[in-house]
């Protein structure tokens, strides 16, 4: 199983949308796709019909057991969605208590990785999709994945939050034993405004090394299938958004490859 993280300090970036659509156009090629909902607005558990006000087990209760995973704990959490290949860990509102749990607990920034050791045969992709707030839930987000990908929405204040992601990610990878590789995908992207523009030829001039060169654009069309539930991909799979999403699934696998080839 290959584990990606979706994340940045900052929120709406477009990293539930992201998120979604990586794991959509994996799982229309056949692959089998866990979706975790580490963020406490649950953003990805609505997208798939279930209430993280009102569900009664979801990630929070890996977090329960002083930094170990009851066997098959992970199965009996993951949930449908509207996707046959696509499965999801969801969230709920109780994990913003984690915070001011972690200091009396030890052993909590590792729960997600031994929870997706779990899965490892069942599923060939898990995506991550992180709070914006670096603490526990983000550290075992970043512990638990072998590749990262950043969406930037293409307007100043966003790259102010790139910059505090990619000082976390430093200081997480002091402690890993090998870095971890990421991408910077520019999100929102507008033509039509002198913002998106500048943001992103601020990006190109910044991080050329990790910038995916392309973007996703602004398009209704997510909107349209959030509001049915759908992934992208299913909803309008020739979408402008779907077309640049399946050229960063390309690019990411692409990555992926050239690592495990070195």
């Amino acid at each position: 199983m290959r584990v990606w993280a979706v994340a940045n300090q900052k929120g709406g970036v477009g990293k539930t949308t992201t998120s979604i659509a990586l794991a959509g156009l994996l799982a229309d090629a056949g692959k089998r796709v866990v979706v975790v909902d580490l963020d406490p607005h649950g953003s990805m558990t609505s997208y798939f019909g279930h209430d993280p006000d009102t569900l009664e087990h979801s990630s929070f209760d890996l977090f329960l057991h002083q930094g170990a995973v009851p066997n098959g704990l992970p199965q009996q959490l993951l949930r449908s969605t509207s996707h046959e290949r696509i499965a999801l860990l969801p969230s709920s509102t109780a994990l913003a208590t984690l915070e001011r749990q972690s200091p009396s607990q030890s052993g909590l920034g590792l729960v997600l990785a031994k929870s997706l050791a779990q899965l490892w045969q069942d599923f060939d992709h898990a995506i991550i999709d992180s709070p914006p707030l670096l603490g526990v839930l983000m550290v075992n987000a970043l512990a638990a994945s072998q590749q990262l990908v950043i969406p930037v929405q293409t307007e100043f204040l966003a790259v102010k939050g790139l910059e505090r992601m990619v000082s976390t990610l430093a200081m997480i990878n002091r402690s890993r034993k090998q870095a971890l590789p990421y991408s910077i995908v520019p999100t929102l992207f507008d033509r039509r405004t002198q913002a998106s523009l500048n943001t992103l030829r601020m990006l190109r001039d910044s991080y050329p090394e990790h910038l995916w060169p392309a973007y996703i654009p602004i398009d209704t069309r997510l909107r349209d299938a959030s509001r049915a539930g759908l992934t992208p991909s299913r909803f309008d799979a020739n979408s402008r958004a779907v077309i640049a999403y399946r050229a960063l699934l390309k690019h990411l696998l692409n990555q992926q490859m050239a690592a495990q080839v070195a």
